[in-house]
C-alpha cells in the first residue's frame, strides 16, 4: 500500500487535536509490528512531539505481568491494542491488584494502571461487554476506551469512538466505530453507489486525506474508484473497504464483511463451500449458511435447512453427522431445521431475520447466553465448584452448546473442541481449581472432572504443581483411549505415510496456500527418500490405540544430525520456510554440537479422530518426545507450530519458550522472489519454540 506523506500527517494531526498528549506524558509505547501501519503513529506520534518511545518485545506484549510491570514503570499514558489482549489485562489486573493489597496492605488503594488514561482498541470488533467490564475496573471521568475501525489503505484509522462512562453504553447494543477523522468522509452506500438510508446496512467507503494513493504496481484498481457524489477535489476518490456498516443517529455501526470467507480457529472457511455441502445431502430441500457475530469470541457456524418429505433425518444433529463425511470438523456448521426459510420481498432470503431468530432462542438478554445447568446429582458441599466448573464451561462454548450441563455431560459432546478445550482448562485454573489438560482431555464426563478439582489438599498442590510446569510427561491420569508409543519400524511405513499426508496435506496451515501446486504423492517421495534414515536414528515413533489403530505419528531428528532431504516439488517452499525461521536460531541461540537439540519434525494425527481423542493423541505424543528427549539426554526439544492450537499448547500448557513468531505472509522465496503464502492473513504466524529440559 503506498501511503505518502501527507496522509500520515492527516493522521498525526488529528490525533494531536483530538488526543492530545497531557503535560506529564513523558513517553511513548512502540509495541507493534512495523509490518503493521500502526506502528506509524506509534512511533512518530511521540517523537515528534519531542517525546520518547519504549520500545516492548512481543515476549512482553504476550505476557500481561510483564506487560503491566513496564506500563507502570514508565508511567505510560497510553496504549494501542487490540480486545483480545485488553480482554487478558483486563482479567490480570483485578487478580493482581488483589494480591499486592494483601502483600502490602499498607501501599495504598492506588489501582495498578491508573496513569493509563487513553486506551485505544482497533484491529478487531470491540465487543459492548468487553467495554462494560473496561469501566469496572477503571474510573469513569478519568479513563477513556476508545474504537478505532480503518485499514492500511486508509492509514490505520478512519473512524473513532471514545467511551467515558459505563451509562455512556447503556443506550448501546454494539460499540459503535462512531464519527470520521478530520478532512475524511464516510459513506454508507448500496451496489450501485447510492447512499442508503438511515439505519440500513450498505457497504462502507471512504474518501478525504486519509486515503492511500493505491496498491503498489497498480493492485486492485478497483478497491480506489472515483467518487461521484464529490464536489471537493479532495474527495475525489473512494477506497471500497468490502465492510458492512450502517449509520444511526450520526454514528456509524460496523456489520460485518461482504465476502463468505470466514477464520474459524485459524482456519479460513469458505461459506458457500459449506452451504454447497450441507444442499448436497440427502433430504435437504434448502438452505443457507451464515456466520453469527463472526471475528468476536461467540462467533457461530450456522445452517438453516428445511427437509423434504421422507427425509432421513430426524434432527439438526442427524444433519451435521452426515457433513461429518463430507467436511472437516471446524466446517461443520450448527444445523437449525425450520418449517420454511424466511424471505425478503424481492424473493431472496431474508439472512437478518435467520440471525435474529438464532440470536432470541440463545439469549436471556443482550450480553447473556441461555444454558441450561441442570446441579440435581451434585453434593451439597460441591456445588459451589460446580457451578464454577459448569459456567465456566457454559461460557467458553458459548452458543455452540448442545444439551444442558450436568455430570453426565462429555466436554466435546456439548460441542467443545480441541482449542476451546484449553481454554478452559486455562480459565479454571485462573479461578483457582488447577486441573491439568492431562485430566481434563480424559475425563468422560463432568462428574470426573469435578472429582479432581474437588480433591484433598494434597491431591490440589499436586497438580498445581503441574499446572505450573506444564507437566505434560505425566502419565498416570486415566486416557479415554489406551495409547502405546512403538519405535518406528518397516511395519509401520504404510500407516506413517498416510497419517503425515492427511494431516499436513490436507489441514497444515501453510500447505493450504500452495494448492493446487502440491500434491499428497509429494508427502510419500519425501518420507520414502528419509524412511531409512528415520528407523536407524530411532528418534520417531507411532502411537497405536488399544485396538492396535495407529492414531499418530512423531517424526523426531537430531537438530545438527539431519538428513539431507532431496525435495522435487513445490514443497520446497515449505522446507525453506522452516529453514528460514528455524535456522538462525538453531545455529546462534541454541546448543551447538550433536545430541543437544531434538528437533520435533513433524507430528501428525489420524484424519478420524474426534477432537477429544485428537487433543489426546497430541498430549500422549508430546509427553512421549519429552521422555525421549531426557532419556537420550537432549538439552532441549525444538520445533516450530504454526497451528493455533498447537502454538497455545506449546505455550500455554507444555511451557515452551517462544524463540520467534512470524506472520507467514511476508515471507520471500528465495528461488523467484514471491510471497508464496501472500494470501494468508496477517493473523496466521509461525511460532517457533524451544524448550529447555536440562533444569527441568
Amino acid at each position: 500500500v503506498r501511503l505518502n506523506h501527507e496522509t500520515i500527517l492527516n493522521r498525526l494531526q488529528w490525533q494531536w487535536g483530538r488526543f492530545p498528549y497531557s503535560a506529564t506524558e513523558r513517553i511513548g509505547v512502540f509495541k507493534t509490528a512495523l509490518t503493521f501501519v500502526d506502528s506509524v503513529s506509534e512511533i512518530w506520534g511521540p517523537l515528534l512531539n519531542g517525546m520518547a518511545i519504549v520500545i516492548v518485545p512481543k515476549r512482553i506484549t504476550n505476557n500481561p505481568e510483564k506487560l503491566v510491570d513496564l506500563l507502570e514503570r514508565y508511567r505510560i499514558e497510553r496504549l494501542v491494542l487490540v480486545p483480545t489482549l485488553l480482554r487478558s489485562l483486563l482479567l490480570y489486573l483485578p487478580l493482581q491488584q488483589q494480591q499486592q493489597q494483601h502483600q502490602q496492605p499498607q501501599s495504598g488503594s492506588t489501582k495498578l494502571l491508573y496513569h493509563l488514561r487513553i486506551w485505544v482498541c482497533s484491529g478487531e470488533p470491540l465487543q459492548i461487554s468487553l467495554a462494560r467490564e473496561f469501566f469496572d475496573y477503571f474510573q469513569e471521568g478519568v479513563h477513556q476506551l476508545c474504537n478505532f475501525y480503518g485499514s492500511t489503505e486508509v492509514m490505520g484509522d478512519v473512524t473513532y469512538f471514545v467511551c467515558e462512562s459505563r451509562k455512556q453504553l447503556e443506550g448501546y447494543e454494539k460499540v459503535p466505530i462512531g464519527y470520521p477523522l478530520d478532512n475524511t468522509t464516510i459513506y454508507i452506500m448500496s451496489p450501485d453507489l447510492r447512499p442508503v438510508r438511515t439505519e440500513e446496512i450498505g457497504e462502507l467507503y471512504v474518501a478525504g486525506l486519509n486515503l492511500a494513493e493505491g496498491y503498489v504496481n497498480g493492485r486492485d484498481p478497483d478497491r480506489f474508484i472515483d467518487n461521484p457524489l464529490a464536489i471537493d477535489p479532495s474527495f475525489g476518490r473512494l477506497y471500497k473497504t468490502g465492510d458492512y456498516a450502517s449509520v444511526s443517529k450520526g454514528c456509524v455501526y460496523y456489520q460485518g464483511r461482504m465476502d463468505s470467507q470466514i477464520k474459524i480457529r485459524g482456519h479460513r472457511v469458505d461459506l458457500s463451500e459449506v452451504e454447497a455441502n450441507l444442499l448436497g445431502l440427502a433430504g435437504v430441500d434448502k438452505g443457507i449458511v451464515l456466520c453469527y457475530r463472526a471475528g468476536e469470541i461467540d462467533q457461530a457456524l450456522l445452517g438453516f435447512v428445511t427437509l423434504e418429505q421422507g427425509a432421513p433425518f430426524q434432527t439438526g444433529l442427524q444433519v451435521e453427522a452426515a457433513l461429518g463425511d463430507k467436511l472437516a470438523h471446524y466446517m461443520i456448521p450448527q444445523v437449525v431445521l425450520l418449517e420454511s426459510i424466511p424471505l425478503l420481498v424481492n424473493g431472496k432470503i431474508d439472512r437478518q431475520t435467520l440471525l435474529k431468530m438464532y440470536e432470541s432462542t440463545n439469549n436471556n438478554d443482550d450480553t447473556q447466553i441461555e444454558i441450561e445447568y441442570d446441579y440435581s446429582d451434585v453434593p451439597a458441599n460441591r456445588l459451589t465448584v460446580a457451578k464454577d466448573l459448569f459456567e465456566t464451561v457454559g461460557q467458553v462454548i458459548g452458543r455452540s452448546t448442545r444439551a444442558k450441563i450436568c455430570l453426565a455431560s462429555n466436554f466435546y459432546e456439548l460441542g467443545g473442541n480441541s482449542l476451546n478445550s484449553i481454554i478452559t482448562v486455562t480459565q479454571l485454573c485462573g479461578k483457582g481449581y488447577p486441573i491439568s489438560i492431562t485430566t481434563f482431555i480424559g475425563a468422560k464426563n463432568l462428574a470426573e472432572i469435578l472429582d479432581k478439582i474437588c480433591a484433598d489438599e494434597r491431591e490440589l498442590a499436586k497438580h498445581q504443581l503441574e499446572s505450573a510446569n506444564g507437566n505434560a510427561e505425566e502419565g498416570e491420569f486415566d486416557y479415554r483411549m489406551q495409547l502405546t508409543a512403538y519405535p518406528l519400524a518397516l511395519e509401520h511405513k504404510s500407516d506413517t505415510i498416510n497419517i503425515i499426508t492427511s494431516s499436513f496435506f490436507e489441514k497444515a496451515d501453510l500447505e493450504q496456500w500452495l494448492k493446487p501446486q502440491i500434491h499428497e504423492t509429494d508427502y510419500r517421495d519425501i518420507l520414502e527418500d528419509i524412511w531409512t534414515v528415520l528407523i536407524e536414528k530411532g528418534l520417531s515413533f507411532i502411537v497405536k490405540d488399544e485396538t492396535g489403530r495407529p492414531v499418530g505419528v512423531s517424526l523426531n531428528f537430531d537438530a545438527h544430525d539431519e538428513p539431507e532431504v532431496t525435495v522435487t516439488s513445490k514443497l520446497i517452499i515449505v522446507f525453506e520456510f522452516l529453514e528460514f525461521v528455524e535456522g538462525p536460531i538453531r545455529d546462534s541461540q541454541l546448543p551447538t554440537g550433536k545430541n543437544q537439540i531434538l528437533h520435533s519434525f513433524m507430528m501428525g494425527t489420524c484424519a478420524e479422530l474426534s477432537a477429544q481423542e485428537n487433543i489426546e493423541a497430541m498430549h500422549f505424543m508430546e509427553s512421549e518426545v519429552l521422555k525421549l528427549a531426557r532419556r537420550r539426554n537432549f538439552a532441549g526439544i525444538f520445533t516450530t507450530n504454526t497451528n493455533p492450537l498447537t502454538q497455545q499448547l506449546g505455550s500455554n500448557v507444555y511451557r515452551y519458550q517462544t524463540m520467534l513468531d512470524y506472520q507467514v505472509n511476508q515471507f520471500v522465496y528465495s528461488a523467484d522472489g514471491t510471497r508464496p503464502f501472500a494470501a494468508a492473513p496477517d493473523s496466521q504466524r509461525a511460532v517457533v519454540h524451544w524448550k529447555d529440559i536440562r533444569c527441568a
